[in-house]
């Protein structure tokens, strides 16, 4: 029989193996939608591609959206125009769809539809 002495450093250690495993599954899943990464077949994308080579990875989007915004300077002057497109990738049944937002032909973020739906939600 083991002294109670050399089992608490192997329980103690043990523990925090559980502790940092558990931490680690929660924040892991939403690394990849905070960064704006997603998996496209066996290639990983994100904001910093150019159109073409997002179109190259994975295809043209199911849908899209499109919509033009005045852009106005400090004073509320009117300056231009700027074009936004939200591009939709759907992944299956099993993943949530993840939304490309283009900005005047550039993309500027990839979000996780689940994780757009949950900060629409979140009271402002």
């Amino acid at each position: 029989m083991e002294n109670s002495r050399s089992v608490e450093p192997r329980r103690e250690k043990h523990l925090r193996a559980i502790v940092l495993t558990c931490l680690l599954l929660t924040v892991a899943p939403r690394v990849g939608v905070c960064d704006g990464y997603f998996r496209c077949g066996s290639s990983l994308v994100s904001a910093d591609l150019s159109l073409s080579e997002l179109v190259q990875k994975c295809g043209y989007p199911s849908t899209t959206e499109t919509s033009v915004v005045d852009v106005r300077n400090e004073s509320g002057a009117k300056v231009g125009t700027s074009t936004i497109e939200i591009w939709r990738y759907d992944r299956g049944a099993r993943a949530a769809a993840m939304l490309v937002k283009v900005v005047d032909g550039r993309i500027e973020n990839i979000k996780d539809e689940s994780f757009d739906a949950r900060q629409s939600r979140q009271p402002q």
